[in-house]
Formats: structure tokens, C-alpha cells, sequence
């Protein structure tokens, strides 16, 4: 396998991600005095920064890896839902499947930072289920769209985006068009994902999931999980981040456990969205089992050496890649 020719390979690729896309708000403060009305701090507000969250930080990964990243979601017509659409626009990412309603608002995640310490975090979202008209859209535009992709991210956060019927439906037209279909569960919908191509929990997303316990360090054990996780789901393969321990893929009759790269480990956040993006491209680009899960361990890896939600370098990662090929 040419690793050159993969990355040059990933820049033909069009990605669809369907599911809860968010804004994370940081508003950087100081704190002087404690307040008059009520024994709390008051921050005094330096600066306020704005950044993709959810299903964002998945489009940011799938782009810097070349990608066009598409997004199909819904959000409301509120101001925070004009700053989301902004926001994605500024970072040159396409909004063709964006819906907007007006009977929804949009998932905000703001945190109140005073020196290095997060002193509160707010949260304005509905995790409501869309209504059968704001479904009926979603999967309209994402019926448009998946022609022209080459793998489609199911990006589930539980917000109410994503419901049951609508995963059935777009799967079932993704599968008829031989578009493959890659997922990052949560818990509401875990059970929902039939006949997808790649599923991708981790280890508590596993357990919980399918509501069992066994001991990861065993090969045996973790194999029977995850092979009652594909025949539950009916689905091709399976990719489950095991944090420390690395990753596990069942996928085309091949099985691997490819253990972490030791790295000095600044901020997990966001290492899943990474995982999940290299894998969707990957699988796009139908490359083998081992190496799908292999440079996804890798990019997972990567972002963890950074603090906060950062995409993927592309030219650090393949530079690493190819030491492993």
C-alpha cells in the first residue's frame, strides 16, 4: 500500500456527517472579586472565542484530511443557529443539508473560563427528538446528497437529530446506492444501527450499549462482544476505540488489536471525532481492515499530544503513517 497515493486519495473524496452539529462557546475571564448578591465569582470577560462542536468537529477533521466535508443536520433559526451557519461558512465547509427550524434551538455549550480553571459551564440545547416534517427533510436532503458521496458519517450526540426511522431510512438508500455508512453511536440510538457498514463505540459505549460487562484484557471475551455487536446489528464490521489499550476491528472477515502509540497525552477531547473521520475516508477509499484501523489508532493518538479540540494535521499523520508501511 502506497501511503502517498492514499493521502493524495483522500482529496477526491466527498463526506457526507449527518447528525447533531453544535457551537462551543469559551468566554476567558479573570476573577477579582466575589460578588455582592450571592457568594459567587464574578468574571470579569476578556475575551470570547467561538468553535465547531459536535458533528463540527468531525466536518474540521474530514476537511483537514482533504476531504469535502458535507454537513446534513438541523438547527434552529436562533441567533446562536446564525453564528453555527456563520462559523461553518468562515471554515469553508458546505452547508447544502443544513435545516434550519424554527421550532428548535441550537445546542450552545458555553464555558466560562477564569485564568485555568473552567468555573461553570451552560448548556442551551433541547435533546427533543426533531418532529416527523423536520425528519422528513433531513432525510430528503440526505437522499440529494449521498449519490454524489463516497461514505457517509452518522454522527450521533443523542440531541434529537437523529431518530430510529430516519437512520433506517438514509442506511437503506446509502446501502441501495452502495454508498458505505460509518458510525460514531451514543446511547439512545445504539440499538438503531442496522445493517450499517462500519460501527465505531468505545469500550463504555460498548458496554453500556449492549448492556453486558467482560474483561477487555481478555481477547476472547472481547471478540464474543463484539461479534454478538455485529450480529445483534447486522452490520459488516466493527471499530472499537480502547482508549490506552489501543483499537479492535472486526471488519471483512479480518480481526485485529493494534495496541496505542505511547505518546505523552495532553487532552483526549475530541480523539473519537479524529478516529472516526480517518476510518469513514479510509473505508471511502476501501483499503484493507488492518490498515483502516492503523492509521485511525494513529491520528486518534496524534490529537491527544494537543490540548483542546484540534483536527488532525494531515502531514504529521501521514508522515507517521508512513513508518508504519
Amino acid at each position: 500500500m502506497d501511503i502517498n497515493q492514499v493521502f493524495e486519495a483522500f482529496n477526491s473524496l466527498r463526506v457526507l456527517v449527518i447528525g447533531d452539529v453544535m457551537l462551543d462557546s469559551y468566554v476567558w475571564g479573570k476573577v477579582e472579586r466575589i460578588s455582592p448578591e450571592a457568594p459567587v465569582p464574578v468574571v470579569n470577560v476578556r475575551k470570547r472565542e467561538y468553535r465547531l462542536g459536535g458533528a463540527g468537529n468531525v466536518l474540521l477533521n474530514v476537511q483537514s484530511l482533504g476531504a469535502e466535508a458535507i454537513i446534513c443536520s438541523v438547527i434552529g433559526t436562533d441567533s446562536s443557529g446564525d453564528l453555527l451557519q456563520e462559523s461553518l461558512r468562515a471554515k469553508g465547509l458546505n452547508c447544502e443539508g443544513l435545516i434550519r427550524s424554527e421550532n428548535r434551538i441550537t445546542t450552545i455549550k458555553e464555558r466560562i473560563i477564569a485564568g485555568s480553571q473552567q468555573v461553570v459551564r451552560i448548556d442551551t440545547e433541547t435533546d427533543k427528538p426533531v418532529s416527523k416534517t423536520e425528519s422528513e427533510k433531513l432525510v430528503a436532503k440526505a437522499k440529494e446528497l449521498i449519490p454524489s458521496c463516497q461514505v457517509i458519517i452518522f454522527e450521533d450526540y443523542d440531541k434529537g437529530v437523529l431518530t430510529a426511522e430516519s437512520i433506517a431510512e438514509i442506511t437503506s438508500f446509502a446501502n441501495a446506492q452502495n454508498v458505505p455508512t460509518v458510525v460514531d453511536p451514543k446511547k439512545r440510538n445504539f440499538l438503531s444501527y442496522h445493517h450499517t457498514t462500519l460501527f465505531k463505540p468505545n469500550l463504555k459505549e460498548l458496554r453500556e450499549g449492549l448492556k453486558v460487562e467482560f474483561n477487555v484484557d481478555n481477547p476472547e471475551e472481547l471478540q464474543s462482544v463484539v461479534q454478538q455487536l455485529k450480529e445483534t446489528l447486522h452490520i459488516n464490521g466493527a471499530l472499537i476505540t480502547l482508549s490506552e489499550r489501543g483499537v479492535f476491528i472486526d471488519f471483512k472477515e479480518e480481526i485485529h488489536k493494534l495496541p496505542a502509540h505511547i505518546r505523552h497525552i495532553a487532552d483526549v477531547s475530541g480523539a473519537g471525532d479524529t478516529v472516526i473521520s480517518i476510518a469513514a475516508c479510509c473505508i471511502a477509499l476501501n483499503l484493507p481492515p488492518k490498515a483502516i484501523a492503523a492509521i485511525s489508532n494513529l491520528g486518534g493518538g496524534l490529537v491527544c499530544e494537543l490540548v483542546g479540540v484540534v483536527p488532525i494535521d494531515k502531514n504529521l499523520l501521514k508522515a507517521e503513517a508512513q513508518k508504519l508501511f
